[in-house]
């Protein structure tokens, strides 16, 4: 079966994988507030925005929430640049956004997500994950899966 999704597979690991890297760059103050297109700039801009989806949870609790996700997205991220683990990687991609999109939709409405691309970044990642062989891919070097 020849493969078909050598050039796609990759394009789309790579938008996903600097989606996430960006958005952790923004909230790290890598971009400066006020700075065109930055959302948060900052780290306390970001837990504040944070706070807004777990309404439930106190400072201190949504600061490690906003910790433990802003992790996950830099792994994510640097996972699918490179096409190491790129199915988990695509997996956690797609479960992780998926959460923000319930926790957006559910305190922010459904305007949230879909002006943060959400649904499309979650439904992109869970295609990513059912692609059979990531060529060019750490995956396909290390173990040999490119055909």
């Amino acid at each position: 079966m020849k493969n078909s999704f050598k050039i796609p597979q990759l394009l789309l690991r790579i938008a996903l994988g600097i989606g996430f890297l960006v958005t952790v760059s923004d909230r790290l103050g890598l971009f400066p507030s006020g700075t065109r297109n930055v959302e948060w700039g900052n780290w306390d801009s970001f837990i504040t925005y944070t706070g807004t989806l777990m309404p439930f949870l106190d400072r201190p609790a949504v600061n490690v929430m906003g910790g433990i996700a802003t992790l996950l997205e830099a792994i994510i991220g640097i996972l699918l640049i490179i096409g190491f683990k790129t199915r988990q990687a695509a997996i956690g991609s797609g479960g992780l956004t998926f959460i923000f999109a319930l926790a957006m939709t559910t305190f922010l409405g459904i305007k949230a997500p879909i002006n943060f691309a959400v649904f499309s970044t979650c439904t992109g990642s869970l295609l990513l994950a059912t692609i059979p062989v990531y060529n060019w891919s750490m995956d396909s070097f290390f173990f040999g899966t490119a055909k």
